[in-house]
Protein backbone atom coordinates (compact mmCIF):
# COMPACT_ATOMS: atom_id res chain seq x y z
CA UNK A 1 0.00 0.00 0.00
CA UNK A 2 1.29 3.51 -1.04
CA UNK A 3 2.20 5.87 1.85
CA UNK A 4 1.28 9.41 1.76
CA UNK A 5 4.88 10.20 3.01
CA UNK A 6 7.01 12.46 0.74
CA UNK A 7 9.54 9.80 -1.26
CA UNK A 8 12.32 12.57 0.27
CA UNK A 9 12.46 15.52 3.58
CA UNK A 10 13.02 18.78 1.92
CA UNK A 11 14.16 19.70 5.21
CA UNK A 12 14.19 18.05 8.80
CA UNK A 13 10.88 16.36 10.05
CA UNK A 14 8.86 17.02 13.27
CA UNK A 15 8.75 14.67 15.66
CA UNK A 16 5.39 14.24 17.19
CA UNK A 17 4.65 10.65 17.61
CA UNK A 18 6.45 7.64 17.96
CA UNK A 19 5.50 4.24 18.15
CA UNK A 20 7.21 1.66 20.05
CA UNK A 21 6.17 -1.90 18.52
CA UNK A 22 7.53 -4.66 21.25
CA UNK A 23 7.60 -8.41 22.36
CA UNK A 24 8.34 -9.05 25.05
CA UNK A 25 6.00 -7.76 27.55
CA UNK A 26 8.23 -8.37 30.50
CA UNK A 27 11.53 -8.48 31.84
CA UNK A 28 14.03 -5.92 30.80
CA UNK A 29 12.77 -5.17 27.42
CA UNK A 30 9.71 -4.02 29.20
CA UNK A 31 11.65 -1.85 31.72
CA UNK A 32 13.60 -0.28 29.02
CA UNK A 33 10.56 0.80 26.82
CA UNK A 34 8.51 2.14 30.01
CA UNK A 35 11.26 4.14 30.62
CA UNK A 36 11.17 5.47 27.18
CA UNK A 37 7.92 5.88 27.36
CA UNK A 38 7.77 8.16 30.38
CA UNK A 39 10.97 10.26 29.25
CA UNK A 40 9.38 10.72 25.98
CA UNK A 41 5.93 11.39 26.99
CA UNK A 42 7.16 14.03 29.71
CA UNK A 43 8.80 15.70 26.98
CA UNK A 44 5.66 16.45 24.83
CA UNK A 45 5.94 13.62 21.70
CA UNK A 46 2.37 11.17 21.21
CA UNK A 47 4.40 7.65 22.82
CA UNK A 48 1.89 4.87 22.00
CA UNK A 49 3.47 1.59 22.61
CA UNK A 50 1.82 -1.69 20.42
CA UNK A 51 1.96 -4.98 22.61
CA UNK A 52 0.65 -8.16 23.61
CA UNK A 53 -1.62 -8.06 26.94
CA UNK A 54 0.09 -10.33 29.34
CA UNK A 55 3.21 -8.93 31.13
CA UNK A 56 3.39 -5.82 32.71
CA UNK A 57 4.30 -3.65 30.01
CA UNK A 58 0.67 -2.61 28.53
CA UNK A 59 0.17 -0.86 32.69
CA UNK A 60 3.53 0.28 33.10
CA UNK A 61 3.71 2.27 29.85
CA UNK A 62 0.44 3.27 29.98
CA UNK A 63 1.10 4.46 33.94
CA UNK A 64 4.36 6.11 31.86
CA UNK A 65 1.85 8.62 29.50
CA UNK A 66 1.59 5.97 26.41
CA UNK A 67 -1.33 5.39 24.72
CA UNK A 68 -1.21 1.27 24.42
CA UNK A 69 -2.75 -0.56 21.68
CA UNK A 70 -2.81 -4.10 21.86
CA UNK A 71 -0.77 -5.51 19.09
CA UNK A 72 -1.38 -10.03 19.22
CA UNK A 73 2.25 -11.47 18.95
CA UNK A 74 3.45 -14.71 20.40
CA UNK A 75 6.95 -14.31 21.48
CA UNK A 76 8.91 -16.75 19.29
CA UNK A 77 8.79 -16.94 15.50
CA UNK A 78 6.24 -19.60 14.40
CA UNK A 79 3.05 -20.07 11.79
CA UNK A 80 1.27 -16.78 13.26
CA UNK A 81 4.16 -15.15 11.53
CA UNK A 82 1.84 -13.70 8.64
CA UNK A 83 -0.91 -12.86 10.85
CA UNK A 84 1.33 -10.93 13.44
CA UNK A 85 2.93 -8.85 10.58
CA UNK A 86 -0.55 -7.88 8.79
CA UNK A 87 -1.15 -6.73 12.70
CA UNK A 88 1.42 -4.99 12.92
CA UNK A 89 0.81 -3.02 9.61
CA UNK A 90 -2.73 -1.91 10.53
CA UNK A 91 -1.18 -0.61 14.00
CA UNK A 92 1.35 1.43 11.72
CA UNK A 93 -1.41 2.75 9.41
CA UNK A 94 -3.88 3.37 12.48
CA UNK A 95 -1.02 5.47 14.50
CA UNK A 96 1.35 6.93 11.50
CA UNK A 97 4.26 7.52 13.58
CA UNK A 98 6.50 9.89 12.79
CA UNK A 99 9.51 7.22 13.92
CA UNK A 100 8.86 3.30 14.76
CA UNK A 101 11.20 1.72 16.93
CA UNK A 102 10.78 -1.97 16.92
CA UNK A 103 12.48 -3.86 20.14
CA UNK A 104 13.75 -7.73 20.32
CA UNK A 105 13.44 -9.83 17.61
CA UNK A 106 9.73 -10.91 17.22
CA UNK A 107 9.10 -7.16 16.88
CA UNK A 108 11.50 -6.50 14.90
CA UNK A 109 11.08 -9.24 12.46
CA UNK A 110 6.92 -8.67 12.23
CA UNK A 111 7.85 -4.68 11.93
CA UNK A 112 10.74 -4.26 9.67
CA UNK A 113 8.51 -6.83 6.96
CA UNK A 114 5.51 -4.58 7.89
CA UNK A 115 6.91 -1.19 7.17
CA UNK A 116 10.14 -2.21 4.44
CA UNK A 117 11.46 1.32 5.25
CA UNK A 118 8.36 3.57 4.47
CA UNK A 119 8.60 4.74 7.98
CA UNK A 120 12.25 5.77 9.69
CA UNK A 121 12.60 2.87 11.74
CA UNK A 122 15.15 1.91 14.68
CA UNK A 123 15.82 -1.63 15.61
CA UNK A 124 17.26 -2.14 19.12
CA UNK A 125 17.55 -6.35 19.19
CA UNK A 126 18.18 -6.39 23.09
CA UNK A 127 20.29 -9.20 22.69
CA UNK A 128 20.97 -10.93 19.32
CA UNK A 129 18.26 -13.60 18.49
CA UNK A 130 20.56 -16.14 16.90
CA UNK A 131 22.32 -16.33 20.33
CA UNK A 132 19.06 -17.23 21.98
CA UNK A 133 18.45 -20.61 19.36
CA UNK A 134 20.65 -23.05 17.94
CA UNK A 135 21.14 -25.47 15.19
CA UNK A 136 19.13 -24.24 12.10
CA UNK A 137 16.86 -22.25 13.88
CA UNK A 138 20.18 -20.14 14.19
CA UNK A 139 20.96 -19.93 11.15
CA UNK A 140 17.99 -18.89 9.93
CA UNK A 141 17.37 -15.70 12.79
CA UNK A 142 21.25 -15.03 11.44
CA UNK A 143 20.29 -15.14 7.97
CA UNK A 144 17.22 -12.72 8.73
CA UNK A 145 19.27 -10.37 10.61
CA UNK A 146 21.88 -9.80 8.10
CA UNK A 147 18.78 -9.21 5.41
CA UNK A 148 16.19 -7.13 7.39
CA UNK A 149 19.37 -4.55 8.52
CA UNK A 150 18.36 -2.79 5.22
CA UNK A 151 15.11 -1.68 6.46
CA UNK A 152 16.47 -0.51 9.89
CA UNK A 153 17.40 3.22 9.69
CA UNK A 154 19.47 2.41 12.55
CA UNK A 155 20.03 -0.75 15.13
CA UNK A 156 20.47 0.33 17.95
CA UNK A 157 22.63 -1.82 20.69
CA UNK A 158 22.56 -1.61 24.29
CA UNK A 159 26.32 -1.97 24.43
CA UNK A 160 29.16 -2.08 22.44
CA UNK A 161 29.90 -5.60 22.64
CA UNK A 162 26.70 -6.42 21.30
CA UNK A 163 27.65 -4.11 18.07
CA UNK A 164 30.68 -6.07 17.81
CA UNK A 165 28.84 -9.53 18.09
CA UNK A 166 26.26 -8.35 15.33
CA UNK A 167 29.54 -7.09 12.81
CA UNK A 168 31.33 -9.99 13.68
CA UNK A 169 28.23 -12.20 12.35
CA UNK A 170 28.21 -10.11 9.10
CA UNK A 171 25.25 -8.00 10.08
CA UNK A 172 25.62 -4.79 7.90
CA UNK A 173 23.92 -1.79 9.06
CA UNK A 174 24.01 1.63 10.34
CA UNK A 175 24.56 1.42 14.03
CA UNK A 176 24.66 3.40 17.34
CA UNK A 177 25.14 2.34 21.00
CA UNK A 178 23.22 3.95 23.85
CA UNK A 179 23.68 1.75 26.78
CA UNK A 180 21.13 0.85 29.31
CA UNK A 181 20.20 3.23 32.33
CA UNK A 182 18.83 3.20 35.43
CA UNK A 183 16.14 5.24 37.45
CA UNK A 184 19.20 6.12 40.27
CA UNK A 185 16.48 7.73 42.13
CA UNK A 186 14.60 4.89 42.45
CA UNK A 187 17.58 2.28 43.15
CA UNK A 188 19.61 3.74 45.45
CA UNK A 189 20.33 2.34 49.76
CA UNK A 190 17.79 2.33 51.64
CA UNK A 191 20.19 3.82 54.35
CA UNK A 192 23.97 5.28 54.18
CA UNK A 193 24.99 2.08 56.61
CA UNK A 194 25.36 -0.72 54.36
CA UNK A 195 24.77 -3.23 57.81
CA UNK A 196 21.71 -1.08 58.49
CA UNK A 197 20.69 -0.94 55.29
CA UNK A 198 20.87 -5.10 55.14
CA UNK A 199 19.53 -5.86 58.13
CA UNK A 200 15.89 -3.27 57.44
CA UNK A 201 15.82 -4.97 54.24
CA UNK A 202 16.16 -8.44 55.45
CA UNK A 203 13.28 -7.50 58.12
CA UNK A 204 10.93 -6.62 55.44
CA UNK A 205 10.61 -9.46 53.28
CA UNK A 206 9.01 -12.79 54.31
CA UNK A 207 12.19 -14.69 54.52
CA UNK A 208 12.05 -18.20 56.34
CA UNK A 209 13.50 -18.06 59.70
CA UNK A 210 17.36 -19.49 57.50
CA UNK A 211 17.41 -16.50 56.10
CA UNK A 212 17.27 -14.27 58.34
CA UNK A 213 20.46 -13.03 60.02
CA UNK A 214 23.98 -12.74 59.21
CA UNK A 215 24.00 -15.54 57.16
CA UNK A 216 25.74 -14.65 53.73
CA UNK A 217 22.85 -14.52 51.48
CA UNK A 218 23.12 -14.08 47.53
CA UNK A 219 20.59 -12.89 45.07
CA UNK A 220 19.62 -14.17 41.65
CA UNK A 221 17.20 -11.28 39.91
CA UNK A 222 15.57 -12.35 36.45
CA UNK A 223 12.89 -14.69 34.45
CA UNK A 224 13.68 -17.98 35.33
CA UNK A 225 14.22 -19.28 31.69
CA UNK A 226 17.69 -20.71 29.89
CA UNK A 227 18.83 -17.03 29.12
CA UNK A 228 19.69 -16.01 32.80
CA UNK A 229 21.48 -19.46 33.67
CA UNK A 230 19.70 -19.93 36.96
CA UNK A 231 20.53 -23.99 36.74
CA UNK A 232 24.10 -23.17 35.96
CA UNK A 233 24.15 -21.07 39.32
CA UNK A 234 22.29 -23.95 40.76
CA UNK A 235 24.98 -26.51 40.04
CA UNK A 236 27.35 -23.64 41.21
CA UNK A 237 25.53 -23.92 44.88
CA UNK A 238 25.69 -27.25 45.24
CA UNK A 239 29.91 -26.73 45.05
CA UNK A 240 29.83 -23.79 47.06
CA UNK A 241 28.06 -25.44 50.16
CA UNK A 242 31.40 -27.24 50.63
CA UNK A 243 32.88 -24.00 51.82
CA UNK A 244 30.41 -21.68 52.73
CA UNK A 245 28.21 -24.14 54.06
CA UNK A 246 25.91 -21.48 55.62
CA UNK A 247 25.10 -19.26 52.33
CA UNK A 248 21.53 -18.89 51.35
CA UNK A 249 20.26 -18.02 47.98
CA UNK A 250 17.41 -16.35 46.78
CA UNK A 251 16.13 -16.90 43.32
CA UNK A 252 13.58 -13.32 42.75
CA UNK A 253 11.97 -14.43 39.21
CA UNK A 254 9.08 -16.54 37.53
CA UNK A 255 9.20 -18.43 34.36
CA UNK A 256 8.61 -21.29 32.23
CA UNK A 257 11.77 -23.02 33.81
CA UNK A 258 10.52 -22.76 37.33
CA UNK A 259 9.40 -26.09 38.06
CA UNK A 260 12.51 -28.00 36.54
CA UNK A 261 14.49 -25.81 39.13
CA UNK A 262 12.55 -26.45 42.34
CA UNK A 263 13.12 -30.68 41.77
CA UNK A 264 17.02 -30.18 41.10
CA UNK A 265 17.29 -27.06 44.00
CA UNK A 266 20.07 -27.94 46.37
CA UNK A 267 19.50 -26.87 50.38
CA UNK A 268 19.70 -23.23 51.31
CA UNK A 269 17.70 -22.19 47.77
CA UNK A 270 14.89 -19.74 48.21
CA UNK A 271 12.84 -19.72 45.16
CA UNK A 272 10.89 -15.96 45.84
CA UNK A 273 9.06 -16.00 42.70
CA UNK A 274 8.10 -12.89 40.84
CA UNK A 275 8.41 -9.30 42.94
CA UNK A 276 6.78 -6.11 41.96
CA UNK A 277 9.38 -4.14 43.54
CA UNK A 278 13.24 -6.18 43.35
CA UNK A 279 14.72 -3.42 45.72
CA UNK A 280 14.44 -5.21 48.70
CA UNK A 281 16.07 -7.94 47.59
CA UNK A 282 18.58 -6.36 46.12
CA UNK A 283 19.55 -4.46 49.14
CA UNK A 284 18.80 -7.42 51.37
CA UNK A 285 21.58 -9.22 49.47
CA UNK A 286 25.29 -9.22 50.37
CA UNK A 287 25.78 -10.30 46.89
CA UNK A 288 23.88 -10.31 43.69
CA UNK A 289 24.67 -12.64 40.88
CA UNK A 290 23.47 -13.00 37.39
CA UNK A 291 24.73 -15.99 35.36
CA UNK A 292 23.36 -15.25 32.15
CA UNK A 293 23.71 -17.46 28.91
CA UNK A 294 23.55 -13.99 26.09
CA UNK A 295 22.42 -10.77 27.24
CA UNK A 296 22.74 -7.24 25.61
CA UNK A 297 23.25 -5.42 28.36
CA UNK A 298 21.32 -6.92 31.71
CA UNK A 299 19.45 -4.18 33.84
CA UNK A 300 19.44 -6.30 37.18
CA UNK A 301 23.18 -6.12 37.62
CA UNK A 302 23.04 -1.87 37.30
CA UNK A 303 20.03 -1.80 39.36
CA UNK A 304 21.74 -3.97 42.31
CA UNK A 305 24.89 -1.66 41.77
CA UNK A 306 22.84 1.66 42.14
CA UNK A 307 21.44 0.08 45.10
CA UNK A 308 25.40 -0.58 46.36
CA UNK A 309 25.40 -3.88 46.58
CA UNK A 310 28.18 -5.48 44.27
CA UNK A 311 27.57 -8.19 41.25
CA UNK A 312 29.37 -11.05 40.17
CA UNK A 313 28.09 -11.65 36.27
CA UNK A 314 28.99 -14.23 33.37
CA UNK A 315 30.70 -12.38 30.94
CA UNK A 316 28.25 -12.46 27.86
CA UNK A 317 27.85 -9.17 25.74
CA UNK A 318 27.61 -5.73 27.57
CA UNK A 319 28.85 -7.18 31.39
CA UNK A 320 32.00 -6.10 30.97
CA UNK A 321 31.28 -2.29 30.35
CA UNK A 322 28.31 -2.95 33.52
CA UNK A 323 31.69 -3.19 35.57
CA UNK A 324 33.26 -0.74 37.45
CA UNK A 325 36.85 -0.31 35.78
CA UNK A 326 39.06 -2.97 37.81
CA UNK A 327 35.80 -5.33 38.89
CA UNK A 328 36.32 -7.50 36.22
CA UNK A 329 38.91 -9.55 37.64
CA UNK A 330 36.79 -10.84 40.60
CA UNK A 331 33.65 -10.36 39.15
CA UNK A 332 33.43 -11.48 35.82
CA UNK A 333 33.33 -15.51 35.33
CA UNK A 334 33.02 -17.38 32.21
CA UNK A 335 29.72 -17.91 30.95
CA UNK A 336 28.15 -21.80 31.49
CA UNK A 337 30.97 -23.04 33.82
CA UNK A 338 29.47 -23.49 36.70
CA UNK A 339 32.71 -24.71 38.92
CA UNK A 340 34.28 -21.07 37.85
CA UNK A 341 31.09 -19.76 38.83
CA UNK A 342 31.24 -21.55 42.63
CA UNK A 343 34.80 -20.70 42.72
CA UNK A 344 34.40 -16.97 42.33
CA UNK A 345 31.05 -17.15 44.73
CA UNK A 346 33.00 -18.55 47.71
CA UNK A 347 35.86 -15.95 46.96
CA UNK A 348 34.12 -12.85 47.29
CA UNK A 349 31.65 -14.20 50.59
CA UNK A 350 34.72 -15.42 52.17
CA UNK A 351 36.02 -11.24 52.06
CA UNK A 352 32.68 -9.38 53.51
CA UNK A 353 34.83 -6.11 53.58
CA UNK A 354 35.92 -6.67 50.18
CA UNK A 355 31.90 -6.62 49.35
CA UNK A 356 31.14 -3.56 50.79
CA UNK A 357 33.66 -1.69 48.89
CA UNK A 358 33.03 -3.18 45.99
CA UNK A 359 29.45 -1.94 46.32
CA UNK A 360 30.72 1.33 47.69
CA UNK A 361 32.54 1.80 44.25
CA UNK A 362 29.58 -0.02 42.89
CA UNK A 363 26.92 2.40 43.79
CA UNK A 364 28.98 5.16 42.45
CA UNK A 365 29.78 4.09 38.97
CA UNK A 366 26.30 3.61 38.27
CA UNK A 367 25.12 6.92 39.33
CA UNK A 368 28.06 8.13 37.20
CA UNK A 369 27.08 6.01 34.03
CA UNK A 370 24.08 4.41 33.93
CA UNK A 371 21.63 6.92 35.22
CA UNK A 372 18.20 6.09 32.58
CA UNK A 373 17.94 9.90 31.84
CA UNK A 374 21.15 9.97 30.29
CA UNK A 375 20.11 7.28 28.11
CA UNK A 376 16.35 8.50 26.97
CA UNK A 377 17.83 11.50 26.06
CA UNK A 378 20.25 10.17 23.78
CA UNK A 379 17.66 7.47 22.82
CA UNK A 380 15.37 10.56 22.01
CA UNK A 381 18.48 12.29 20.10
CA UNK A 382 18.83 9.86 18.09
CA UNK A 383 14.92 10.13 16.50
CA UNK A 384 15.83 13.55 15.99
CA UNK A 385 19.26 12.98 13.89
CA UNK A 386 17.34 10.36 11.58
CA UNK A 387 14.47 12.64 10.92
CA UNK A 388 17.10 15.41 9.65
CA UNK A 389 17.98 13.00 7.04
CA UNK A 390 16.27 12.62 3.48
CA UNK A 391 15.39 8.97 3.04
CA UNK A 392 15.51 6.61 -0.23
CA UNK A 393 12.92 7.27 -2.63
CA UNK A 394 12.62 3.26 -3.03
CA UNK A 395 11.14 2.48 0.69
CA UNK A 396 7.30 3.67 -0.07
CA UNK A 397 5.27 0.80 0.61
CA UNK A 398 3.86 -1.01 4.13
CA UNK A 399 2.42 -4.65 3.52
CA UNK A 400 -1.37 -5.09 3.68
Amino acid sequence: MSTNRSTTHSSPAELRTVLHLVQPVDGGVARVVTDLARAQAAAGLCVVVGCPRGGRLADDAHDAGAEVITWRAGRSPGPGLPAEVLGAARLIRRVRPDLLHVHSAKAGLAGRLAVRGAVPTVFQPHAWSFDAVGGATAALALRWERFGARWADRVLCVSEAERRAGEAEGITARWSVIRNGVDIDHFRPGDADRDRDRAAARAELPLPAEFRGDAPLVVCVGRLCPQKGQDILLKAWSELRDTVPDARLALVGDGPDAERLRLGAPPGVLFAGAASDIRPWLRAADLVVLPSRWEGMALAPLEAMACGRPVLVSDVSGARESLPPGQGRLCLVPPEDPTALAKALSGLLAEPRLLAELGERAREHARTDFDVRRTTDAVTGLYHELLGRPRPLNQERISR
